[in-house]
């Protein structure tokens, strides 16, 4: 194959990746708006989230092919993994913490059972 041939088919595939990357981030910001409660929120601002940024970062890679450029999308993927997950349970814990979760919705309790042996719950108190 020529170059300018892989060239059109690395612009054609990196238009896919972004456009399939915008429509995963608002599939994402649509759940964040729509869910019910903050687990599920907390869900949608993640982990989808998070997918529709790596398909918008694979569509810039593949559109613009620079090694600078690269080496920064690669370096805000990094930071991606890195810190949503985190982000993600502290908002969960805060919102377990609060009484903000519906505790007849899950199936498994163990931090309260977690909270209690650490002295931060009372056992008189659930």
């Amino acid at each position: 194959m020529d170059d300018q041939l892989m060239v059109a088919i690395a612009e054609l595939a990196g238009a896919l990746f972004l456009l399939a990357g915008g429509a995963v981030s608002l599939a994402a910001a649509i759940g964040v708006l729509r869910f019910p409660d903050t687990t599920t929120r907390a869900h949608a601002g993640a982990k989808p989230l998070s997918l529709g940024l790596f398909l918008a970062v694979g569509g810039l890679a593949l559109t613009l092919r620079d090694p600078a450029v690269i080496g920064l999308l690669l370096l805000v993927v990094v930071f991606q993994i890195l810190t949503v997950p985190v982000a993600a349970h502290m908002v969960g814990r805060v919102a377990y913490r609060s009484h903000l979760i519906d505790e007849k919705t899950l199936v498994v309790d163990e931090l309260t059972e977690d909270l209690t042996r650490s002295g931060y719950i009372r056992s008189d108190d659930q």
